[in-house]
């Protein structure tokens, strides 16, 4: 093996470490995981790898995927805009809402194409786009947001501080019943 090769495994080495104790690092906030270590002696970011990989595997392979999936786009963003609530700052609670309007938006025009049988590990592509979506560092739906759904339905909402009664007002206007 020459000394470049030698000097590149290194670094890929001393990476994947970093990563790996900046895991384990973040997973120590998590006082179960840390009694599950000293309980079984694994280290909690090989359990928590293990079950990602088990998760991704499961995804991949099409077992259960649309649960798994789901779950995945349910269960830990309502868990972080729980937390947001919770909190008293406003930003994330903006970026759960619209975490939340992206996600439901999308939903509906996937049930309505019915997308899963028209393209081939639908759910491994739908799990990836969820988690960048999901990660606040990504700010994945903000950008489908504004790129896709505010030019199309901002016309509804710009001019306007009270949407509804807008909105009733035209409805009541359109059937006859305005005063």
């Amino acid at each position: 093996m020459s000394q470049s090769q030698g000097n590149a495994s290194g670094t890929i080495q001393e990476k994947a470490q970093y990563h790996l104790s900046s895991l384990d690092k973040e997973l120590s906030r998590y006082q179960y995981l840390n009694q599950f270590e000293q309980q079984t002696s694994v280290p909690k970011v090989y359990v928590v790898l293990g079950l990602g990989a088990l998760y991704f595997f499961l995804v991949f392979f099409n077992i259960a995927g649309e649960f798994l999936v789901n779950t995945a786009g349910f269960a830990i963003p309502a868990y972080y805009s729980m937390e947001a609530l919770f909190s008293s700052g406003k930003a994330d609670d903006s970026q759960w809402l619209t975490y939340w309007v992206v996600y439901a938006f999308l939903t509906v025009v996937e049930s309505a194409v019915n997308a899963v049988y028209w393209f081939p590990f639908y759910y491994v592509f739908k799990f990836v786009f969820i988690i960048w979506m999901a990660l606040p560092q990504t700010g994945g739906a903000q950008i489908v947001f504004r790129s896709l759904i505010q030019p199309v339905f901002a016309r509804f909402f710009e001019n306007s501080s009270s949407t509804s009664n807008n909105l009733r007002a035209q409805a009541d206007k359109a059937t006859g019943k305005a005063q």
